[in-house]
């Protein structure tokens, strides 16, 4: 039986899709509720005025729509961009960034309403449950949470087209194109439907950020991106904010063809799962960030920093943003990012992100200690004493392989034999 809240009063974190589409009347029906929907304006592009109308359409008492594009890239991309943060190898982390902002502000709006329940939309087999489920704990740990996915009789979402046209609620999902799509000012992911044969090729056609690189101009475009304590603040001269930084970048990159992605990755619940991503303007600035990092930040220090970054991106993937441990980690890569000041350029030119050059008056690099052009008699002699005790441990190393002890060593190795 579904679990019903202590009071008829549920706040809904609301796309407008399908599911949560759906999951609006079942509430209303199932649970007897008044729904609060909230639409989070994350750069997603869509009429949210439309969303807005259509929720109400749908059955909701209220509806919440609030910008938070320049909150969503200054607080939550940026920071995570200033860790480095991929996660297997490849997936720079556009949906689960998402989540714990659009959690928190859900549950704020909980607060003021009075509601003891919240609801979501994502699956029980996904990720997004575990990152709503956490953030929302995290904020109040007495918060009733409704998962509709995990207790209601639909299995699929054929059966929810089903559902809403019985209900008459308009949906965009069809049978011919099944797959299920998230965009906000960072990337785009699709997953799901047709994608879930790993062997199948996308279609050209679902892309909704890049061109194809076989389509893009066949000139490079060269761009300068200037960074202050690890975050970027101008392209080409120009400050932007945050959100419209990144929306330069997206367009930047989209015509180009930069920033897609074709994954298996693995999900926190245990299940492999085909993910295909766009994410232009965040392949941009992870290329940047790298560039004006080599040039000045200290070599162990970047190394201590790189050797965090995949724990790091494990617990932004997994939902623990607002987990000690994030926030801990938070503060060290932050830490390392103070003298992460300096402007790189890059070539852009069919998919590929090139730096060509990189300056800062934090600079690290010294060319006369680099230059091939110059050598001192005392630089050699350091360079070979160096080497020498680097490479006293080999030795001795292989002298133990071998068999073959020295001197006093050697006697007593006889002897004990």
């Amino acid at each position: 039986m579904p679990r019903r809240a202590t009071k008829n009063n549920i706040v809904l974190a609301y796309s407008g899709g399908l599911d949560t589409s759906v999951i609006l009347r079942y509430l209303r029906e199932e649970h007897d509720a008044d729904v609060i929907a909230f639409c989070a304006d994350l750069g997603q592009g869509e009429d949210l005025r439309a969303v807005k109308r259509k929720a109400l359409a749908v059955g909701a008492s209220k509806v919440y729509v609030e910008d938070l594009r320049e909150t969503f890239v200054k607080d939550y991309v940026f920071p995570m961009l200033r860790a480095n943060a991929v996660y297997e190898g490849g997936y720079l982390l556009g949906t689960a960034i998402a989540r714990p902002l659009i959690a928190r502000r859900q549950m704020e709006i909980a607060r003021k309403e009075q509601a003891t329940a919240v609801s979501h939309g994502a699956t029980g087999k996904g990720n997004d449950q575990i990152r709503f489920e956490l953030t929302y704990t995290a904020m109040n740990p007495r918060m009733t949470i409704i998962a509709p996915w995990r207790e209601w009789s639909f299995r699929s979402r054929s059966d929810l087209m089903r559902f809403a046209r019985q209900r008459k609620i308009p949906v965009t999902a069809t049978r011919a194109k099944p797959y299920s799509m998230d965009l906000n000012l960072f990337h785009v992911s699709y997953e799901g439907g047709v994608l879930e044969d790993p062997w199948a090729a996308p279609p050209e056609s679902m892309f909704q950020m890049t061109v194809s690189p076989e389509r893009a101009p066949n000139t490079p475009q060269h761009i300068e991106i200037a960074y202050e304590r690890g975050n970027p603040v101008a392209v080409n001269g120009t400050r932007l904010s945050p959100a419209r930084l990144l929306a330069r970048l997206n367009h930047i990159g989209g015509r180009h063809g930069i920033g897609r992605l074709d994954i298996v990755e693995n999900r926190y619940v245990g299940i492999k799962s085909r993910g295909v991503y766009e994410t232009p303007g965040g392949a941009i600035l992870h290329a940047a960030h790298r560039g004006v990092e080599s040039l000045t930040m200290d070599r162990d220090v970047l190394h201590l920093r790189d050797s965090l970054i995949s724990r790091y991106a494990e617990l932004v993937y997994y939902g623990y943003w607002f987990a000690p441990e994030r926030e801990m980690l938070q503060r060290a890569m932050d830490e390392a990012q103070l003298a992460v000041t300096g402007t790189v350029r890059l070539k852009l030119y069919k998919g590929n992100v090139m730096v060509t050059g990189r300056r800062s008056k934090a600079s690290l690099y010294r060319e006369d200690l680099a230059s091939f052009e110059r050598d001192h008699e005392d630089s050699r002699r350091d360079a070979e004493g160096f080497i020498k005790l680097n490479a006293l441990r080999l030795a001795i190393h292989q002298s133990r392989e071998t068999g073959r002890p020295r001197g006093k060593s050697r006697a007593r190795a006889r002897r004990s034999t």
